[in-house]
């Protein structure tokens, strides 16, 4: 499946796209986040965790699988852009159904990649969990995780941004972008200083 969609992403076809790309990356660091939670779990150093970890495997699995459902979400919610930027323009009624339908579109298009944005900060969330509480012999793949959810979390807010630059309803749009900004900055900002937690520990042991 994964070399099937590499494949794709590197054609010239208009779907997936960096969207799709950002769902799919997100969607492997939360597989990171799973897999030391699965190396965690039923080891006697990690028992007082145990608990904890027993609740954070299914929910990696959960953000995971919606991660790839939204980069399938991410390439249906473009078909309709793509239609609405070949509408016939010549006339002035052609002109305004064309800016109505464009709108419309352009809203549906932002939505699967806030999505993609609000899933990956839930991993974010459990990832810095685990850089805590998770076995120290994977520790590393935290780190990962946390590198491939922050890189994640910027693709899927450039779809949003780029779409909400070319709305007409300006107060929709910088709603919009707002909370996209807000989303990018507290996920990165936690992403980010997970992986240094986890490269300080691994290399200064600090």
């Amino acid at each position: 499946m994964l070399v099937g969609f590499i494949d794709v992403l590197a054609s010239a076809a208009p779907t997936p796209g960096g969207g799709g790309a950002s769902a799919v990356a997100g969607s492997m660091g939360a597989a990171l986040g799973e897999m030391v939670a699965n190396l965690t779990t039923g080891k006697k150093r990690y028992a007082d965790v145990q608990d904890r970890i027993d609740e954070i495997i299914p929910k990696m699995e959960d953000i995971r699988s919606r991660l790839i459902d939204l980069a399938q979400a991410d390439a249906e919610a473009f078909e309709p852009l793509s239609k609405a930027y070949g509408l016939p323009r010549a006339t002035e009624e052609e002109r305004a159904h064309k800016a109505e339908v464009m709108e419309a579109a352009l809203r549906v298009a932002c939505e699967p990649p806030y999505q993609i944005m609000e899933t990956i900060c839930e991993a974010i969330d459990v990832l810095e969990e685990l850089s805590v509480i998770g076995t120290r012999i994977a520790i590393s793949d935290v780190g990962v995780g946390a590198a491939f959810c922050s890189a994640a979390l910027k693709g899927a807010s450039l779809n949003v941004f780029i779409n909400a630059k070319s709305m007409t309803d300006r107060e929709y749009a910088d709603e919009l972008v707002a909370r996209t900004q807000a989303l990018l900055d507290d996920g990165c900002a936690k992403a980010d200083e997970t992986f240094k937690k986890v490269e300080r520990g691994i290399r200064w042991g600090k």
